[in-house]
């Protein structure tokens, strides 16, 4: 009866975990580029009694005898499909269609990388995130260009007289598996050993997505999903607790037998 509650506990924390991080992507909803989480559960160590496939009295057992102990987290992986893209008409507004990431130049110059293809110019002229950190490579627009242009191999030019100056090229980042990036707040990411090294690449080429001016890639959550996974949780949640009452229960009565 005991071994019922250490598992119903086991359960209840994995249904809390699953809330937390479904939380976590509603709250996100809004969030440029925001990538949602999902949970992986598996089961723990089960209570051998009797080995399947086991011997007894010369007949061989065909399914035994086994008392699972609840359930753990594995991990929690990120879910990089692509968000619904919105036209902004901002110039400095890009978005990458397809697979990539920008590169960014994290506080300690550490390479990380983001979806929000937000820019904004600093006060010298280079192109900055919305955080205030520097694009890779650095790209910096002079005070008197106009008509800023980004193609979608990620050239980016200006209108001057009737030539049109490159400034440089916004390249992308690949990785072998998204999945493996770890995410590092402010819509930013680093790479790990389970990502697999980047690849900078030109916009458009070997499995890299385009580039778009003027628009922004939206967050990849859907709501409607969200809260049919949050009403699950919350059930499967209450029906844990249902079985540690069940089993309090039933030891009250047995400790009442003895007395």
């Amino acid at each position: 009866m005991i071994k019922a509650m250490y598992t119903a506990a086991a359960g209840m924390t994995a249904q809390q975990t699953q809330v937390d991080v479904i939380a976590n992507n509603l709250a996100n909803v809004n969030t440029g580029g925001f990538k949602r989480s999902l949970t992986h559960f598996e089961d723990l160590l089960y209570l051998t009694k009797t080995q399947p496939g086991a011997g007894v009295g010369g007949d061989s057992v065909l399914s035994g005898v086994q008392i699972g102990s609840g359930a753990r987290l594995v991990s929690t992986s990120k879910m990089h499909a692509q968000g619904v893209l919105a036209q902004t008409n901002n110039k400095l507004d890009v978005a990458i269609q397809g697979e990539g990431f920008f590169e960014i130049e994290g506080p300690g110059g550490q390479q990380l990388y983001t979806r929000d293809g937000h820019f904004v110019k600093s006060a010298n002229g280079e192109l900055l995130t919305g955080g205030g950190f520097r694009l890779v490579p650095a790209i910096t627009i002079p005070d008197d260009a106009t008509h800023i242009t980004i193609s979608a191999d990620g050239t980016v030019s200006y209108a001057l007289g009737d030539s049109n100056p490159e400034l440089g090229q916004l390249t992308v980042v690949r990785f072998v598996n998204p999945a493996g990036l770890s995410a590092e707040g402010g819509n930013l990411f680093s790479a790990t050993a389970a990502s697999g090294d980047p690849r900078t690449l030109v916009a458009g080429t070997e499995g890299a997505g385009q580039i778009l001016q003027g628009y922004l890639e939206g967050s990849n959550v859907d709501v409607a999903s969200e809260l049919i996974q949050l009403i699950l949780a919350q059930r499967a949640f209450e029906v844990n607790s249902r079985a540690i009452k069940t089993a309090d229960d039933m030891l009250n009565t047995t400790n009442n037998l003895t007395r």
